[in-house]
């Protein structure tokens, strides 16, 4: 059996190239021409795997999302234009007016602000709750609950749920288990191993190669019964496990206008091929850095889950191996001492983003959360102290370097 890189190194072409090409080609085309107005027909009704307006499929996204499926074994992909699309496509397709979603406080910004407000407007109720306490969880779902949704690593608190213990409390309710696992990659983490049902990655960050792109990303392992769905269970007597990728492709997707463009599929059709090894690098040089920092009086503690003071060590390492991700979190004394570090960095770009070849260094409270209350933030356990840090692909000796000239 080949590894899973291989397989995605080698993954074939739909149709063969007309040129032999070993890369595959932009197909930056808005339609395709059709032998036939029968042949037309098909393809517009979905009997053919005939591709009709890129809006809906495009060759070079395809390709894209085939490598995806190659290296996660899953029944199906599709690629969007950007992380929260993925996320905003994924649980516009599993919910309905009068369902609700489990979830957490400490989410990204904006995916907290999808869950809060954008759906609340359409009469989606989100109900926060203590991810990591298992009683807690399960007694915020019902009848109407469409999904539990986590980010397995939380951003920018760290923080790690069970995801065993939380896959067991979704079947025991007939829930689908939706899981942000942009933190860490495909080659390292496998989603469907841990329960995870609907996967979504922000293709932007690791993926992408250095930050060349937008993407997102929506895996269908195909291991939920949508029968129980409250909104996808009259598709499911006919589609199965199928269901929300079908009500996904052939509606949701289309309607929203949201596909990966071809020129986008193409880079990070790339940049796949060097992720593993990228992520390799990256995660040893933020091991190395957070070791140091651990023991720098100006900082008051470091937050990262490969370190075995974190209180999610053991859980963390268990799910993700022993270097967690590239980013974490370091606070200092007040707001003003964040600042002042961020303003001296010489080597390290003061930038939003994550995983981008370069290192980047953001405070979350005044950007991220800036719009949010000072009542909101600290509910979401987002301190005016703290600042998240990713790690690229330099040198740890000249970024440590960065941060003792900056302190």
């Amino acid at each position: 059996m080949k590894s899973p890189i291989t397989e995605l190194l080698h993954t074939e072409y739909t149709k063969p190239d007309a040129y032999n090409a070993l890369s595959m080609p932009v197909y930056n085309s808005a339609a395709y021409e059709f032998e036939s107005a029968e042949q037309m027909e098909l393809a517009f009704t979905g009997k053919t795997a005939d591709f009709a307006y890129s809006r809906i499929s495009n060759p070079t996204v395809q390709y894209f999302e085939d490598r995806v499926k190659a290296i996660t074994g899953a029944a199906s992909v599709t690629a969007l234009n950007s992380g929260m699309a993925a996320i905003s496509n994924a649980i516009i397709t599993i919910a309905k007016s009068g369902s609700n979603i489990v979830t957490s406080r400490h989410l990204f910004g904006n995916t907290y602000s999808f869950f809060a407000s954008t759906l609340a407007a359409f009469g989606v109720e989100t109900r926060f709750c203590d991810l990591t306490n298992a009683d807690e969880t399960e007694a915020q779902i019902d009848e109407n609950t469409c999904a539990l949704f986590l980010e397995i690593i939380t951003n920018p608190q760290m923080e790690v749920a069970d995801l065993n213990a939380l896959s067991v409390i979704c079947k025991a309710k007939n829930i689908p288990l939706v899981a942000d696992t942009t933190i860490i990659p495909f080659t390292v983490f496998k989603a469907k191993d841990f329960g995870v049902d609907i996967e979504l990655v922000s293709s932007t960050k690791y993926i992408s190669g250095g930050a060349t792109s937008l993407g997102g990303l929506i895996v269908d392992y195909g291991t939920f019964d949508w029968l129980s769905s409250p909104k996808l269970h009259v598709l499911a007597k006919d589609s199965g496990n199928m269901a929300f990728t079908v009500k996904l492709k052939k509606e949701i997707h289309r309607n929203l206008g949201a596909y990966m463009t071809p020129q986008v599929a193409y880079m990070q059709t790339l940049g796949l091929e060097t992720m593993d090894l990228r992520y390799s690098k990256a995660t040893k040089t933020c091991f190395e850095l957070v070791t140091k920092l651990s023991e720098l009086p100006q900082i008051s503690s470091v937050n990262y889950n490969g370190l075995s003071a974190n209180k999610f060590h053991s859980l963390a390492v268990s799910q993700f191996g022993a270097t967690p991700g590239a980013m974490f979190t370091f606070n200092l004394a007040s707001r003003e001492a964040c600042f002042a570090f961020l303003n001296k960095l010489k080597l390290i770009k003061r930038a939003t983003n994550l995983f981008d070849n370069k290192s980047l260094a953001i405070h979350p409270a005044s950007t991220i959360y800036g719009n949010f209350t000072a009542e909101m933030r600290k509910a979401m356990n987002v301190s005016d102290c703290t600042i998240r840090i990713s790690v690229g692909l330099e040198d740890a000796a000249d970024l440590f370097e960065d941060f003792l000239q900056a302190l």
